[in-house]
């Protein structure tokens, strides 16, 4: 008598945080939707956690202190955890400017062994004012806004990131690609 092995069902995919932070106008969003695109096209479950999303709908009524900002920063942290635990490569590219939230986010991940990488878009602020995708530079300029990330209020980058982009230098495209890069280098993809 020859027995068979049983499948037992679809293996589970390895899902991870992708954490793009940087300051506004920075690239952060053009390279998620990009690596997110690419990620999509190889069969690869993907979310993309925009944080003007984000602020939109599961933060709505947050303010830009400090306390609001960690609080949003946590919000997308623990929705970004969940997924990334539950096989999804979770792409976030949020501003989150102060290094204390980002650890915190970090330390949730680690806690239940869930893959993060940080990346820091380290878009200079002279050329973030020039791309002024929203028109912040412009209204803080003009006086129309205060707290403006990284020319009004603070910046923290990060210490030790998996990956510094230096988005001046290098195309959309090259920035993603080398998040992939990372992503694969640690056999996330």
């Amino acid at each position: 008598m020859t027995t068979t092995a049983r499948p037992t069902g679809p293996t589970r995919a390895q899902g991870a945080t992708v954490w793009l932070t940087g300051l506004p106008s920075a690239g952060k969003t053009t390279i998620a939707q990009l690596l997110g695109d690419r990620l999509r096209s190889e069969g690869h479950r993907v979310e993309v956690l925009d944080g003007d999303e984000i602020r939109r709908f599961l933060s709505a009524g947050l303010g830009f202190s400090r306390e609001d900002r960690n609080t949003n920063v946590q919000r997308i942290g623990l929705v970004s955890e969940v997924l990334a635990r539950n096989g999804v490569l979770s792409v976030v590219p949020v501003i989150a400017p102060y290094a204390d939230s980002r650890e915190a986010v970090h330390k949730r991940h680690d806690a239940s062994g869930t893959p993060y990488i940080e990346v820091h878009v380290a878009t200079p602020v002279e050329v973030c004012s020039e791309r002024d995708v929203k028109g912040l530079y412009a209204r803080q300029a003009a006086g129309r806004l205060t707290g403006l990330t990284g020319v009004d209020d603070p910046y923290e980058p990060p210490e030790d990131p998996a990956l510094i982009l230096r988005t001046q230098d290098q195309t959309p495209e090259e920035s993603a690609d080398a998040v992939y890069a990372v992503l694969a280098e640690r056999g996330l993809v």
